[in-house]
């Protein structure tokens, strides 16, 4: 045994490298894009906490945003929960849209 290591992409055809390459790209693409969307998750949660809402639509929008994490977690794959969810983003929507009309 040896400490040489070897490069198996020497040992592939051109077509295997550059799908390989392509596989790479892709992943880093990926990542990148994944780490700008927790970034960008992080700010919209400080701005979240800054402050209390001060309206009903503002706790609304906040409610929403939690409800569709949990949306995005597996508990929330069940029928029942997938449909209390909908109705509960149904509810946010048509409520605050209606104290917009009222004012």
């Amino acid at each position: 045994m040896t400490d040489d290591t070897v490069e198996l992409d020497e040992h592939r055809g051109m077509a295997a490298q550059k799908a390989t390459e392509s596989r790479r790209l892709h992943l880093r693409e990926f990542q990148d894009a994944q780490a700008a969307l927790q970034r960008r998750q992080e700010e919209l949660e400080k701005l979240l906490l800054a402050e209390p809402a001060e309206t009903w639509p503002e706790a609304a929008a906040k409610a929403q945003y939690l409800i569709q994490l949990f949306a995005a977690t597996p508990e929330a794959r069940d029928p029942r929960r997938k449909r209390l969810i909908a109705n509960a983003l149904e509810d946010f929507s048509r409520l605050c849209l209606q104290e917009k009309e009222d004012a």
